[in-house]
């Protein structure tokens, strides 16, 4: 659950108390990334048209009010998970009007309890593909055609670099760096880092120059013709029919995991694309710290969740036993 703090100084303190530098600073603070953002002005206009329809005051929101709205929302039914978000959605906007939050009242913890219990069951995760799998799906593509070019360079950079697909389309030809050994990757900000502090991915020659991620992206720069601006980018039909030709728009989020479903299967999605690095690596035997030293995440617990090995037959010491 999110507990509950409103911070020392109220932003919604209109007595002028606050100055102007700090409020900004704290508005800031509060708000997270532009991911967290766009969900919780989701998650809020829910939760406000809910109470408009209930004709139930949003702000602040009593105990019996947001236990309404999660039964509401448990009842759909909705994962357990996205009714945590909600909450927390709730208790930021609570925080930034300096409102007292009920998100961390007792009585709403016990029923919050007792939906993960009635509804909790596993969350489904986007499952992992082998390599084979991919060099399959890469095989298939048309690489005399800008989409082939385009998809070939965003699936195996986004395999091999352990990308989220919001780190994907957010990339920029000026963060990529080609040294003799791997192609460097300096990210901005992320879901994991929040301040925008340096933080660099490599991504390797392969042998195969077909399966390689660095003449991926060589090929699909060359097709591009420039040195800045967005890396993926979506095509504009040309004036021979299935031909196609880059445009500076920036591909969305959206759009690479329909591209991820469409080249490898309705199953898998763009967070695939991480979750099969995690896989992969696992079994390969490599370390928790090299591991987290491309995905960026902070604890060996991630990568336990991360890890697609749930397959009792496939994956089990009982193998090894020497019998």
């Amino acid at each position: 659950m999110v507990t509950t703090s409103v911070p020392a100084l109220a932003l919604a303190d209109l007595s002028g108390s606050v100055p102007t530098a700090v409020n900004r600073y704290l508005v800031r603070g509060l708000e997270g990334s532009d991911n967290t953002r766009l969900a919780y002005a989701t998650d809020l206009a829910t939760y406000e048209a809910y109470c408009t329809e209930q004709q139930l005051e949003p702000y602040p929101g009593h105990v019996t009010t947001l236990a309404g709205y999660v039964t509401h929302l448990a009842d759909l039914p909705r994962k357990l998970s996205t009714i945590v978000r909600h909450l927390a959605a709730i208790n930021k906007k609570h925080q930034l009007l300096g409102l007292p939050s009920s998100v961390g009242a007792p009585a709403l913890d016990v029923l919050m309890k007792g939906i993960a219990r009635e509804n909790g069951k596993k969350q489904k995760q986007a499952p992992a593909f082998t390599v084979a799998h991919l060099k399959n799906a890469i095989k298939a593509l048309d690489l005399e055609s800008a989409a082939g070019l385009r998809d070939r360079a965003l699936l195996l950079l986004g395999f091999a670099g352990a990308f989220r697909r919001s780190e994907l389309v957010a990339l920029d030809l000026e963060q990529i760096e080609l040294t003799e050994t791997a192609l460097l990757l300096h990210l901005g900000k992320s879901k994991t880092n929040q301040t925008g502090e340096a933080e660099d991915k490599a991504v390797f020659y392969a042998a195969n120059a077909l399966f390689c991620p660095v003449r991926a992206f060589q090929d699909w720069q060359r097709l591009l013709g420039r040195t800045s601006g967005p890396v993926f980018v979506s095509l504009r039909k040309g004036k021979t029919v299935g031909d196609a030709v880059p445009t500076d728009k920036r591909l969305s989020d959206v759009r690479v995991n329909r591209l991820v479903k469409q080249h490898l299967g309705e199953e898998y999605s763009a967070h695939s694309l991480r979750a099969s690095f995690i896989t992969v690596a696992v079994l390969n035997g490599q370390s928790n710290g090299f591991i987290k030293n491309q995905t960026k995440q902070k604890t060996d617990e991630m990568i336990s969740r991360y890890t697609r090995i749930s397959d009792v037959v496939a994956y089990n010491a009982a193998q090894s036993l020497g019998l």
